[in-house]
């Protein structure tokens, strides 16, 4: 692992914050960024947290310890350390690096979050270029088109608000209905810049700090100023509601669990209104959010159970001796399955990976009275007594995904310790002995924290359990190709519908295998293409056959050039890829072209890490290769004209093909 590599590069016994310093005095720290995500894993193990780890992950910070506990300060000294790196020297050892851009303002003091941001993504596999802006400049910062923060194409504009946005604004002695006015006055500014950042902006919730409220001598009043503030926090997170490039995060739930919003001494002396513990917090939100935007959500959490799930070791205590209610440890245990629950009903995937007989788990889950899950809950339920990294393999292989796609929860040290080893791009959630902490655990990492849930999500389950069908069929077949027209699959592809928005950008931000050129689009890029139909080409791409309807599973950008035809990119589901919709739909999309009057289309393919199965998919079509990017040797432009089309595979139906250039549907 590269835990273990760093580990031959320094001294034995030093922690993972001391490597890092380590390799930072031998000027190896941009060289060895590749390991950095490891150490910052060893570093929060060593300095308490929660139980959280993996490839890409650390220790997440509990409940009970607060934000500005252990991990919060762990993190923090890591990021000093990772703030001395040279962006451009890290990308050139490591080209594959994501980097993520942001530019930070706010009212009050906000460098202070920049070093628990670094260190934040640095655990994620990402790399922080940060933009930070003048104190107290934030309407300034975010209203000047060509100021630096609105110059520098930031992939996140973070505004820290706190409670000086507002009270900077009272008139003293003030009243309730001062602040009223003030707070509505700061929603106005707040709405415009809305609508003038480009790209993501993230706001705050703001909390109400009783330095405010206590100046007020009769409850009465305090009520007053209470109702106020929270009609200004949720107008705040409305504002999300209305624009699909604002996410407004929540700081109630931070406070609650990590402590004081404020140090009163730095908010006096320094200017910085939200306490480092909150701002360490804030930070790991921050950093889930970039992760998703960055197509790194994960897809699918596997269970353990004796322990993780239930109380007890079915094989030692059958049925009868294992609890999920009805005792003080038993709730616990009640508690997480609800959450897991909660989660799988958002289009979570569930699986079990346990050292069990595979019958008396089944029973268990069809006839347990204690059991919240259900054997229908879950798409994969591996019991057996073979290695658990390679019943994770299986899963992943089973369900068309990788194994940087799992979140694997266990409370065996053993266990974890072999995923680690044998799945090292899974992520593992370290579970103990006590389960009122288990979902607070499995939680604190928001593995699967996504901007927008679709319709999608919550059947994906149901989806994945259509696959059995597909599955008997696959092995009764005499052939693959016996297979495919067995399937009676039908494809439709058509400008994208007013609901659809929001499942194609998370498509595009998901898909990595099926992505020829790595673009990932947010809605409102989406719809702006859509809108001019004359000189770009957005088509949603829809399947079903005989088990089921799979919905929208990809997408075709495009724009037109004269007579020509451009395709920036396909996207496509990695759950329906191997099917021939891809080739159909290239197919259909070139008949189409050629039905309106169009001669020749190109297509262009990026390489990324996850998609090189998909450099030979135009030629595959019968495009050849036109031109080659003399700076990225790896882009190339294909082309293909149009005297003559392919046939689409004889086992796919098109049932519809339309441009959307007002020519109509062609069938």
């Amino acid at each position: 692992m590269t835990t273990e590599r760093a580990g031959r590069m320094a001294p034995a016994g030093l922690t993972g914050l001391d490597r890092l310093r380590d390799l930072r005095s031998r000027g190896l720290l941009e060289k060895s960024y590749d390991q950095v995500a490891a150490l910052l894993a060893e570093e929060t193990l060593t300095h308490g947290g929660n139980g959280t780890s993996g490839a890409c992950g650390g220790m997440g910070a509990s409940g009970a310890s607060g934000a500005d506990g252990a991990y919060g300060a762990a993190l923090r000294r890591a990021g000093r350390v990772l703030a001395t790196l040279d962006p451009d020297a890290v990308l050139a050892h490591h080209p594959g690096t994501p980097v993520v851009t942001v530019a930070v303002t706010g009212q009050s003091t906000v460098a202070p979050v920049v070093d628990p941001l670094t260190a934040e993504l640095a655990r994620h596999g990402m790399l922080l270029r940060p933009v930070v802006g003048d104190h107290g400049a934030w309407l300034r910062d975010l209203g000047d088109p060509g100021g630096p923060l609105r110059s520098a194409a930031a992939d996140l504009t973070l505004c820290l608000l706190d409670a000086e946005a507002v009270f900077a604004q009272v008139p003293v002695p003030w009243r309730p209905a001062d602040v009223e006015k003030a707070a509505e006055e700061v929603l106005e500014r707040l709405a415009a810049i809305v609508e003038a950042v480009p790209g993501t902006l993230v706001l705050n919730t703001v909390p109400l700090l009783r330095r405010y409220t206590h100046q007020l001598v009769d409850h009465l009043s305090r009520v007053r100023l209470s109702v106020v503030w929270r009609e200004f926090n949720t107008r705040l997170l409305r504002l999300a509601e209305r624009s699909p490039r604002l996410v407004v995060v929540d700081l109630e739930p931070l406070v609650c669990a990590g402590g004081p919003a404020v140090d009163e001494r730095l908010a006096c002396y320094a200017k910085a209104q939200l306490s480092a513990g909150l701002l360490a917090g804030y930070a790991r939100e921050v950093a889930h959010l970039a992760r998703a935007l960055r197509g790194m959500t994960r897809k699918c959490l596997v269970l353990d159970l004796d322990h993780t799930l239930w109380d007890g070791v079915l094989a030692d205590d059958g049925p009868d001796g294992i609890a999920a209610a009805g005792t003080l440890r038993g709730e616990a245990f009640h508690g997480f399955q609800q959450g897991v629950k909660q989660l799988g009903a958002q289009g979570v995937l569930l699986a079990v990976s346990s050292k069990n007989d595979l019958e008396a788990v089944h029973d268990v889950l069809r006839g347990h009275p204690d059991m919240v899950l259900r054997e229908r809950d879950f798409v994969r339920i591996n019991a057996d007594w073979r290695p658990k990294d390679r019943g994770l393999t299986e899963i992943a292989e089973d369900l068309g995904i990788a194994a940087d796609a799992l979140v694997f929860a266990d409370d065996s040290p053993v266990e974890r310790a072999q995923v680690r080893h044998g799945v090292p791009a899974t992520a593992v959630v370290a579970l103990d002995e006590e389960p009122a902490l288990h979902l607070t655990r499995l939680l604190a990492d928001g593995w699967f924290d996504t901007l927008r849930l679709t319709d999608e999500d919550r059947a994906r389950t149901d989806a994945y359990h259509s696959e059995s069908g597909r599955r008997a069929l696959r092995e009764n077949a005499g052939s693959h190709e016996d297979f495919l027209r067995g399937l009676d699959l039908a494809v439709e592809l058509s400008p994208p519908r007013s609901h659809e928005f929001a499942r194609l950008a998370q498509l595009t931000r998901r898909t990595n295998r099926f992505n020829l050129t790595g673009t990932r689009m947010g809605e409102d890029e989406l719809r702006e293409r859509a809108g001019a139909p004359g000189r770009h080409l957005l088509l949603a791409v829809r399947s079903s056959d005989r088990f089921g309807n799979d919905g929208l599973v990809g997408a075709v950008l495009g724009h037109y050039d004269g007579d020509r035809l451009h395709l920036d990119n396909l996207w496509l589901s990695c759950r329906v890829l191997a099917r021939g919709i891809e080739q159909a739909c290239v197919a259909a999309v070139l008949a189409a072209a050629r039905d309106e009057g169009l001669t020749a289309v190109h297509a262009v393919y990026r390489p990324t890490a996850r998609n090189e199965r998909a450099r030979d998919f135009y030629p595959s079509c019968g495009f050849t290769v036109a031109t080659q990017d003399s700076h990225d040797r790896d882009t190339i432009t294909f082309g293909y004209v149009l005297d003559k089309v392919p046939r689409h595979p004889a086992h796919v139906r098109i049932d519809r093909i339309e441009l959307g250039r007002g020519a109509g549907g062609h069938r």
